[in-house]
């Protein structure tokens, strides 16, 4: 049976990932950190890696940590897989390796501009990956996946998700953005259409479902799953502006920096990646989202 190698098989995606595998693959689960100096020794048919340092959005991290876990790590390691008999390596970076915030939709010709010791690093690492020279039985993939959610998986959508379930107003209706999402099973999918289609050109592939939705639209699909009405107040933005800077001061639970999160556009387009693979994700946004509710509910 065919083996893959998984660095961070043990988070999210890698836990998620394996299970939708280990009925085709051997899956060998792969823990690594940056040590310097270190080689791997790569005894799989492929490669996938998943590991390294997520955006700390408390920002206790020190800068290093990213480009030792995101950068110096992954070359370690792809250095190692064209050094071994695998021929297919798959590295996890992300839509922030290219933007911080996204003017229009962002595709696959946008060229990076990170602002975030994170998103440079994963950067740092796509260019490193993409300068080495390739033998022609191997096979690259660099993935940038937009926000990805699914059972199991803890972050903004389960805080939208409790404020809705308690009956609390949305109040930012005002503010008109779209954002694209991913859902885990969307991602499996692509992963392992990636490894057993070795027509696919090697490159980088952004990953996201097909269509985005406002948060406004997010927080009345959440009302549909709970059998709630929504309750969504559209109060002046001028209003709410004024609101988020007093919190940057005053420790307000609304800060500026927290509304540009809730209320930013990022739109993230698949079609390079749709068009290669030649078949339809599995789940649309709104069926992906359903079934990441669904496990809220479970849990309550």
């Amino acid at each position: 049976m065919t083996k893959i190698a998984i660095t961070g098989s043990t988070g999210f995606v890698g836990a998620n990932l394996q299970n939708y595998l280990k009925e085709s693959y051997e899956i060998e689960p792969l823990s690594v950190r940056y040590i310097p100096n270190q080689e791997f020794e790569i005894e799989a048919d492929f490669l996938i890696h998943l590991g390294g340092k997520a955006h700390d959005l408390k920002k206790v991290s020190k800068p290093n940590d990213y480009y030792e876990a995101n950068f110096e790590l992954t070359k370690q390691l792809f250095d190692a897989f064209l050094d071994s008999n695998a021929t297919v390596f798959v590295f996890m970076s992300t839509v922030k390796a290219v933007a911080d915030k996204a003017d229009g939709v962002l595709t696959e010709d946008v060229i990076p501009n990170p602002k975030t010791h994170y998103g440079i690093a994963k950067h740092q690492a796509e260019l490193y990956i993409l300068n080495k020279e390739l033998p022609k039985d191997k096979r690259v993939y660099i993935l940038r996946p937009c926000m990805i959610h699914g059972p199991g998986n803890k972050g903004n959508l389960n805080l939208l998700y409790q404020l809705v379930s308690k009956g609390l107003p949305w109040p930012l209706g005002s503010f008109k953005n779209q954002r694209s999402f991913l859902s885990i099973e969307n991602l499996c999918f692509v992963i392992k259409e990636l490894l057993e289609n070795s027509s696919i050109p090697r490159g980088v592939y952004q990953i996201a479902d097909d269509e985005s939705l406002s948060t406004n639209e997010l927080i009345e699909l959440f009302g549909t799953c709970l059998g709630k009405k929504s309750r969504i107040w559209s109060i002046p933005v001028s209003l709410i502006k004024g609101l988020a800077n007093l919190g940057n001061y005053c420790y307000l639970p609304l800060n500026s920096e927290r509304l540009q999160k809730l209320t930013e556009n990022y739109v993230v387009s698949n079609q390079k990646l749709v068009t290669t693979i030649g078949k339809p994700l599995p789940l649309s946004v709104k069926k992906g989202l359903l079934i990441t509710l669904e496990s809220f509910k479970k849990k309550e």
